[in-house]
């Protein structure tokens, strides 16, 4: 596999300190700077904006304004071949713009890229080279404090100083696979790699065929795993998941349409093996008295790989979760954990939660960066920086996502196939989680009125 050369620019440790200024009197209005919540947003200058960011931005206390934080906010930013191309010819640089006030309201718009309208006290500007980034090389660009925008012209703010900002900003290569569904998973699409030089720079090759299901088919579903396979423990609880999918068999016809269940994405190599799965494990079901998926009830998907035992031997891997945000944003919340078995005991690590706009789209993303509780503790199964990320579009979007791939964690299609399935089976989560009163289109209906 030939992966296409990714730039990976960090910045963390990020930390606020503000010039003291006179404290108010009882008669003036607003709030003391030191205690406002102040966050910035990152962009690339000249670059689009899914290239900026929005983080937390912590004040620094006056007996500890000198240290270099340990465990500060962290942001990310991928930079793909092309962006790579086009920023080695020129300097790139980072703007840092700081604001006084909120970010955008909840964790649903901070997943979906919103920013809040907080005051801005001024930007600082970082020079970084991407060449010598993508040519194999960590670049330090900036490594400590620098003042923030413009000096106050009055003599009283004067003899306080400027706001300053301390970060660590670093690029650094980045390399990943990337693949491409050539069209909807639930249409049984070819998936190909991307060549190295990113699209346009060779011929694409086909690695994998998807193939699709709707209905009821737990009979068949069942039969993908097998007690041979797997620890007995770890069976019970697959059997338990995948009997879900008979419920209501005996219920009424209008029962049946009100859940979305039975749904299955297969992943064949170029011989016909299976090499994953993701499942439909718990049905798509609107909470009482409304039209959407609840967080309270999310649906669910089982990830699956092949044990090696035989064309039928199955063990789970990750178990996705999906509902319907409410509130200001209309979102897609996920929320997905590794699956374990170690003998008696089960376990399962969280390592992605966030949302996705059901109007614009965005990328369910792996990234420790992203998800800094679950990668924080000693748990966290991936040894690196980022993991997996896959495209996903908006509702009523034709879909052909783009699975991106860390080179340190794909060491054979085999593992590869696992980020496939899970990329179909988030893609296939948007159109679960649309609302009960709106049709599905007739590939994702099969079966349904059986």
């Amino acid at each position: 596999m030939e992966p296409c050369a990714f730039v990976r620019l960090t910045v963390d440790q990020l930390l606020l300190k503000l010039p003291s200024v006179p404290r108010p009197n009882s008669a003036a209005a607003g709030v003391h700077p030191s205690t406002s919540p102040c966050f910035c947003t990152l962009h690339l200058h000249d670059h689009p904006s899914s290239l900026s960011r929005t983080a937390p931005l912590p004040l620094a206390s006056a007996c500890a304004a000198n240290r270099v934080p340990g465990a500060d906010p962290v942001v990310a930013l991928s930079l793909d071949a092309a962006a790579v191309q086009r920023l080695s010819a020129r300097p790139a640089e980072l703007v840092v713009t700081v604001h006084a006030g909120q970010a955008g309201g909840s964790a649903a718009a901070a997943g979906c890229g919103m920013m809040g309208a907080g005051r801005a006290l001024g930007r600082v500007r970082v020079p970084v080279d991407v060449a010598r980034a993508a040519a194999g090389e960590t670049v330090v660009a900036r490594d400590g404090w620098v003042d923030v925008g413009k000096k106050q012209q009055s003599s009283a703010s004067a003899s306080h100083g400027r706001a300053q900002i301390h970060m660590v900003v670093r690029a650094e290569p980045d390399p990943r696979y990337v693949f491409q569904f050539g069209g909807e998973p639930e249409c049984g699409p070819v998936v190909y790699q991307v060549p190295g030089g990113g699209a346009g720079a060779g011929q694409r090759q086909p690695v994998f065929t998807c193939r699709f299901s709707a209905g009821r088919r737990a009979d068949r579903t069942r039969s993908l795993t097998s007690e041979s396979s797997m620890t007995r423990s770890t069976s019970r609880r697959l059997r338990s998941w995948l009997s879900t999918l008979h419920g209501g068999d005996g219920g009424d016809a209008r029962a049946r349409r009100e859940q979305r269940k039975g749904w299955m994405v297969t992943i064949h190599d170029l011989s016909g093996s299976p090499v994953a799965a993701a499942s439909m494990v718990t049905p798509f079901v609107p909470s009482p008295g409304s039209g959407r998926v609840s967080r309270a009830n999310p649906g669910a998907w089982l990830i699956l790989q092949p044990t090696g035992a035989g064309p039928s031997s199955w063990k789970p891997w990750a178990r996705l979760e999906a509902w319907r945000e409410r509130g200001p944003i209309d979102a897609l919340g996920y929320r997905l954990e590794l699956v374990f078995d170690s003998g008696p005991v089960e376990c399962a690590v969280p390592i992605a939660e966030s949302s996705i706009s059901t109007k614009r789209g965005g990328q369910f993303v792996i990234d420790p960066a992203t998800f800094p509780e679950g990668a924080a503790g000693a748990s966290w199964p991936f040894a690196g920086g980022f993991v997996m990320g896959s495209t996903v579009e908006g509702e009523g979007k034709a879909s052909r996502p783009t699975v991106q791939v860390g080179v340190q964690h794909a060491s054979c299609m085999g593992d590869v196939a696992v980020f496939v399935a899970l990329s179909a089976a988030v893609d296939l989560c948007m159109d679960a989680c649309k609302l009960f009163s709106q049709r599905l289109r007739k590939e994702l209906c099969q079966d349904q009125d059986d």
